[in-house]
């Protein structure tokens, strides 16, 4: 059968990070500490947001392919939250399943979670970043700018959001923290926004075992509609690999660097559609998936995929039950700043979420970026992924899910 050619051909059978005769480095089998009850809470919640976009997302195209990351979107989020009051405040904790904790808590957890993250696996490369642009000359709030910094290790810029130069200097942040990955978060600058709260994320792991690239060869993909297409499909030999199974979907987990992290994929069984299983999508079953998991000797085909992908996620979190932060007149931002001396209400004008993926033989590079800008008025023996699955980029022990999506077609 003819191999098929491309930059992946060049690649090293083995990770570049790893020698074939070091091999991969010891397994990882349990956290350095302990979860606290509030950092536990808040991973589950920032999944439980994501599937909730994810169905939205989904729902709204059923043969579409979506990538969103819940983390990025929980933590620019999370540190919206402290400009929050009132209603406003308690809707959106509603929305991100935060209702539980106190809002003291939930910053001193997203501070230790992710520190405890960033340290897993220096195989492998993870950041997180965040910052707080503010428009001069606003009365803003220092114990919201202090929270940020602190709290969530925020970089605060204070601009002229209005100025020409702005729109490029926000942008380079983001195309830096991501590597170049997510080049622009930012297209214009609305005359009536005063600040931006961004996160970033950067993931770039090598596969505990690489494919080899000269086992990828063309083959065929069903997507969700319209011909079957002809993709490179990467194929590994038979190897023991985390399976597991239920009516309606088969799971493979292929674990990067020391085991950290991992990628799920979930192929819904022949008859079951991508949008039947996305709509059925929530926090128990995920649960269910994950316990479920066993070792068995498997071979692997799966495509070898780029993909990039934007959303806006106001009308999202709005049906999600964040519609008041959204309000100009309702809204209720006081801890962000002096509304007196502002002259006008503060509210959310847009939250977007921008991401970028490449799977290949050797790992996986994935990035995104989330901007919240804020307004003023005035089983098988191979398991053969060939058709649309959904996948996820988890922190394999503490179980938070940094990326998640569907893929319908091959880009």
């Amino acid at each position: 059968m003819k191999r098929w050619a491309g930059a992946a051909g060049v690649l090293a059978v083995a990770c570049s990070l790893f020698s074939e005769s070091q091999g991969p480095p010891p397994l990882l089998t349990s956290l350095p500490r302990d979860l606290t009850s509030a950092e536990s809470r808040l991973a589950a919640a920032s999944n439980e947001l994501g599937f909730d976009l994810l169905r939205r997302a989904g729902g709204a195209a059923a043969d579409s392919t979506v990538f969103l990351s819940p983390l990025s979107a929980a933590m620019a989020l999370g540190m919206t939250l402290n400009g929050a009051a009132g209603f406003t405040l308690d809707s959106m904790r509603a929305t991100l399943h935060l209702e539980a904790l106190a809002l003291g808590d939930i910053n001193t957890a997203y501070r230790s979670l992710v520190d405890l993250l960033r340290g897993l696996d220096p195989t492998s490369e993870f950041r997180i970043a965040n910052s707080i642009w503010a428009q001069a000359g606003v009365p803003w709030s220092p114990v919201f700018l202090e929270t940020g910094r602190t709290s969530f290790d925020a970089e605060i810029q204070s601009l002229d959001l209005q100025a020409p130069a702005s729109l490029g200097i926000i942008n380079d942040w983001v195309k830096q923290k991501t590597n170049g990955k997510i080049p622009t978060i930012l297209d214009q600058v609305g005359g009536d926004e005063v600040m931006f709260l961004i996160n970033a994320i950067y993931f770039k792991g090598s596969w505990r075992i690489a494919f080899d690239p000269e086992r990828t060869a063309p083959g065929s993909f069903e997507p969700a509609s319209g011909p079957v297409q002809v993709v490179p499909m990467m194929d590994r030999e038979p190897d023991t690999l985390s399976y597991g199974s239920d009516s309606d979907v088969e799971l493979v987990e292929l674990l990067y660097g020391n085991g950290a992290f991992a990628m799920t994929i979930v192929l819904p069984r022949p008859g079951r559609t991508l949008a039947e299983v996305t709509a059925g999508l929530d926090a128990g079953r995920w649960a269910a998936w994950i316990e479920g998991l066993a070792k068995a000797k498997l071979g692997l085909v799966m495509p070898r995929f780029r993909l990039e992908y934007k959303r806006e996620l106001k009308e999202d979190l709005a049906w999600l039950g964040m519609r008041r932060a959204f309000d100009p007149e309702l809204a209720d931002f006081s801890g962000l700043a002096d509304l007196g001396q502002v002259g006008g209400n503060l509210f959310l004008t847009r939250v977007t979420q921008k991401t970028f993926v490449d799977v290949n033989e050797e790992g996986t590079e994935a990035a995104a970026a989330t901007s919240v800008g804020v307004g003023v008025t005035s089983a098988p023996v191979t398991f053969q992924v060939n058709r649309p699955f959904l996948f996820a980029i988890r922190e394999r022990l503490a179980g938070t899910v940094l990326f998640l999506g569907q893929v319908a077609r091959i880009p």
